[in-house]
């Protein structure tokens, strides 16, 4: 099995910008649309982007370092298992063996099993024993996609629809509560094994948007608004994950001011949604005489400090 760390070309001590930044440059490399006439680079841009969501998971990657699982993530055979030195099976480090003429185990196997322990009649040492002796065969290996997913569409959870390895396509259904990294398993559809496929391991990256950014399950959004609009008020259109809505802003508001517009957010794992919070930016026109003429005339332009709660 390939080593997700040589895969990478990276020190098993790495860190993860350093596992980052190294996945970056392959990807870059060899990203199927990039080397369309180019199948290995296809193959090895699957092989570095399984080895990098195994690394960047830190719970598989300490167990890839303690040897519990594979590059692949499947599991390992437990130690003294399918050893092929001859040894035959280690209970606590010893030793039995097998090999040995005129040794007659029939006591030893007794006292592992035991006539009335659970062995079956027939079923001799491999099926006394649960099947010992029997490795089950492994399934094909996981098939890794990144799925890139609209701002909009990961809000308001819109069906997915991603293409496999083998030219089918598939309508995923995105959970509450998801963002970039959000892992989807597709059962039975990764590469085909003697044990049966793998499953598809689907990594979402949800785009940003030019105008919405998240935060946490919130969307924010920085809404311009003219002078006359923040002095004395008015009913102003905003845009939201789910269309354009109305918005009241309050007379005498200034840049800076949130408000907030209920359910509008990210879809929250345990039910509900965030808000969409709407920061007042006042926007004044450029070079605009007739303004500068009514602010230098303005009365009381110098009664008003904004910085007063700034004073020490």
């Amino acid at each position: 099995m390939a080593d997700p760390y040589a895969t990478l070309g990276v020190a098993r001590t790495a860190s993860e910008g350093e596992i980052k930044k190294a996945y970056r440059k392959l990807a870059k490399e060899l990203h199927p649309d990039y080397n369309k006439d180019n199948p290995r680079a296809s193959e090895r841009f699957a092989k570095v982007t399984q080895a990098y969501d195994l690394l960047t998971d830190k719970d598989k990657r300490a167990r890839f370092d303690r040897g519990e699982i594979d590059g692949e993530g499947n599991p390992t055979a437990p130690y003294g298992f399918g050893a092929g030195n001859g040894g035959g099976f280690r209970p606590g480090g010893g030793q039995f063996d097998f090999s040995s003429e005129g040794g007659d185990f029939s006591d030893i196997f007794e006292g592992l099993f035991g006539q009335g322990g659970g062995s079956r009649p027939g079923g001799g040492f491999a099926s006394g024993f649960g099947g010992f002796g029997r490795r089950a065969q492994p399934k094909g290996a996981n098939t890794p996609y990144r799925l890139a997913v609209p701002f909009v569409d990961a809000a308001t959870l819109a069906p997915q629809r991603i293409t496999l390895g083998d030219g089918k396509t598939i309508d995923l259904k995105l959970a509450p509560g998801v963002d970039s990294g959000t892992q989807l398993r597709l059962a039975g559809k990764g590469q085909s094994g003697p044990g049966g496929p793998g499953d598809a391991i689907v990594t979402i990256e949800v785009q940003p948007h030019r105008y919405f950014t998240r935060d946490g399950d919130d969307v924010r959004l920085d809404l311009p608004i003219t002078l006359a609009e923040a002095v004395l008020g008015a009913q102003v259109r905003v845009p939201t994950v789910e269309g354009t809505v109305m918005l009241t802003v309050p007379k005498g508001a200034t840049s800076g001011k949130v408000l907030r517009l209920k359910g509008r957010g990210f879809h929250k794992k345990g039910g509900g949604r965030g808000d969409q919070l709407v920061t007042l930016m006042i926007d004044l026109p450029v070079e605009d005489d007739a303004l500068v003429e009514f602010v230098r005339g303005w009365p009381g332009r110098d009664r008003h400090d904004p910085r007063r709660r700034l004073d020490p």
